[in-house]
């Protein structure tokens, strides 16, 4: 069996994990997982390429993510960013640890070298066993950016990098749109269209789905591959009973015309038989009255906790989305 996962930060981390977990609880030694990472959040900061995702995922796989903070390296110190600081280099609110610059220095120096960002995945991949594999929705640098509200802008508004309106201002200055950089230029990576394509199951993780699941599908050939696979595509909300699970969703849903809810999202991202990306969509206990409405716009639904708090209840919901692939499978067969 082979399960391909569609996910982006720490939300995306945490479910991989139950995946993995699931999947080793069942011994199934011939089953494989494969992750397309978002890397709309990456940046060039102090003259390093950052994929704050596909580190968020490194990390975790490889059980040296700080789970204190919900990012970055387990143990780490700060040295190297006081320094810069000093030095008024990079942005003084967005710290980099010593462990994660070590990370962000071999990346930038295999990319100077000519190696492909799906090239460098790999390489960092082969540090850690990981029990997945990890590959960058693209090759090409989709940044993203915000265009937010500013009475002081000439136009009344003006343009900040995602991890600025992120990291800096806690998603609070009103966002107005949402860009990709670069987008209509980007490719999926080598293996992203094979791995989906391939799989017995695809899962949609219950990351933020305007920017990590949005850019994702927004890279020409991955929207359609997904169509096209046989496999079931079952998706987790991120929403449960009207509030996001994790980071801020809730400020990034109503620039698309998506409310905060459970049900919306799934509409959002709609069933295949109607265009849509989805096959089943699990909600939470709370939003159990949300199946019915969601089933008769031709989605598979069903009700279970999402609350990720810990291993032992990311690999249930793992289970879970499985069983529900199941299930999705079996209605084909009637």
């Amino acid at each position: 069996m082979h399960i391909t996962v569609l996910a982006g930060g720490v939300g995306g981390s945490r479910f991989v994990r139950g995946v993995r977990e699931a999947v080793q609880r069942r011994e199934s030694v011939d089953t494989t997982i494969t992750v397309i990472v978002n890397t709309g959040d990456d940046i060039w900061l102090a003259g390093l390429r950052l994929m704050p995702d596909f580190d968020s995922l490194l990390y975790a796989l490889a059980g040296v993510n700080d789970t204190e903070r919900g990012w970055g390296r387990a143990g780490e110190t700060e040295r190297v960013a006081a320094e810069l600081r000093e030095w008024g280099v990079g942005w003084p609110w967005f710290t980099l640890g010593d462990l994660d610059l070590g990370t962000h220095i071999a990346r930038t120096s295999w990319l100077r070298e000519g190696a492909t960002v799906s090239e460098v995945s790999a390489r960092l991949q082969r540090r850690w066993t990981l029990g997945a594999r990890l590959i960058p929705a693209t090759d090409a640098e989709v940044d993203t950016y915000v265009d937010v509200s500013d009475a002081d802008a000439p136009d009344g508004q003006r343009e900040l990098h995602f991890q600025e309106w992120w990291t800096r201002h806690r998603a609070a200055l009103p966002a107005k749109a949402f860009r990709q950089q670069n987008l209509e230029a980007a490719r999926p990576a080598p293996g992203v269209v094979e791995a989906i394509a391939g799989s017995d199951l695809v899962l949609i993780a219950p990351s933020n789905p305007v920017v990590s699941i949005g850019t994702i599908l927004s890279v020409e050939g991955i929207r359609a591959a997904l169509a096209e696979t046989p496999a079931p595509v079952v998706g987790v909300s991120p929403i449960i009973g009207g509030r996001v699970v994790r980071g801020m969703a809730d400020a990034c849903l109503p620039v698309i015309g998506v409310e905060t809810s459970a049900e919306a999202v799934g509409r959002h991202y709609s069933s295949r038989r109607n265009g849509g990306l989805l096959d089943g969509w699990l909600v939470d206990e709370t939003d159990a009255a949300a199946v019915a409405p969601l089933e008769e716009v031709g989605l598979v639904a069903a009700s279970v906790p999402l609350w990720m708090r810990d291993l032992e209840t990311s690999a249930t919901l793992a289970d879970d989305a499985i069983a529900l692939g199941t299930r999705v499978r079996a209605t084909r067969t009637v």
